[in-house]
């Protein structure tokens, strides 16, 4: 479904940080600071995520890209107080320039979902957007580590390390799939059911990001609580479907 403003900032504050410590461990560069890369940062996730990046200090360099809106993005975010510098590139045209160098892609270009679709839904559209994406990377930056956003990220993911592998740079290690959407929302219904703050709530969340893979370990929620059947099921369910 269409994401929350309030929903939205949450899961993009967690992946963040996150995503910059990953690339940090796993960069054969000695080098502090991280060059990043949006792929689609004019849409609804790039540009708060883009945002969050620009006030990180372990950025050095943050290149947007998107197929339009980019270059009021990128000077908007240029304007922050920090020594991250920006840098907008905007069409396939400037593609190539905006990669280049890069330690971290994330791309959560794509289309969003929307009422009644499922994630499978955006897949004939998506895995086109994505293998020209990850080609690009492959071309320009075979090194940096690639995470995806857009949907279904079961299958986009897939198709990401095939690019990789057909042009013989792959890493098993650096294509991922962000699936923290599904951690953030278990945390705050099971928070809602419970009295609890979600803030303080931690729960596992297993099996990608489908509505019948996805399985978030109620068992293991932190602090300890405990579920009815009944609440097992539903909270399940909701999860997976939201």
């Amino acid at each position: 479904m269409n994401k929350s403003p309030i929903l939205l900032g949450s899961l993009i504050s967690k992946i963040s940080p996150n995503l910059i410590r990953y690339a940090s461990s796993a960069s054969a560069s000695g080098s502090s600071q991280r060059k990043v890369a949006v792929l689609g940062a004019g849409g609804g996730i790039g540009q708060p995520l883009s945002l969050l990046l620009k006030l990180s200090p372990l950025i050095s360099d943050l290149s947007l890209y998107d197929i339009q809106h980019t270059k009021g993005v990128g000077a908007d975010l240029s304007h922050i107080e920090t020594r991250t510098k920006v840098r907008a590139y905007v069409g396939k045209s400037e593609l190539s320039d905006a990669l280049k160098g890069m330690d971290l892609v994330v791309i959560p270009a794509g289309v969003p979902r929307k009422p009644g679709m499922t994630r499978d839904d955006l897949f004939n559209t998506n895995a086109t957007i994505v293998a020209d994406l990850v080609s690009a990377c492959a071309k320009n930056c075979p090194r940096a580590i690639i995470a995806i956003i857009a949907n279904p990220v079961n299958s986009t993911v897939v198709i990401a390390s095939e690019i990789m592998k057909a042009h013989n740079v792959y890493d098993e290690k650096k294509v991922v799939g962000v699936t923290t959407l599904d951690v953030v929302r278990a945390a705050t219904f099971i928070a809602e059911a419970k009295g609890l703050d979600p803030a303080k709530v931690n729960i596992p969340v297993i099996g990608g990001h489908s509505g019948n893979t996805i399985i978030p370990l109620l068992s293991q929620t932190s602090p300890p609580v405990s579920f009815s059947q009944q609440e097992l099921e539903s909270l399940t369910t909701r999860i997976q479907n939201a």
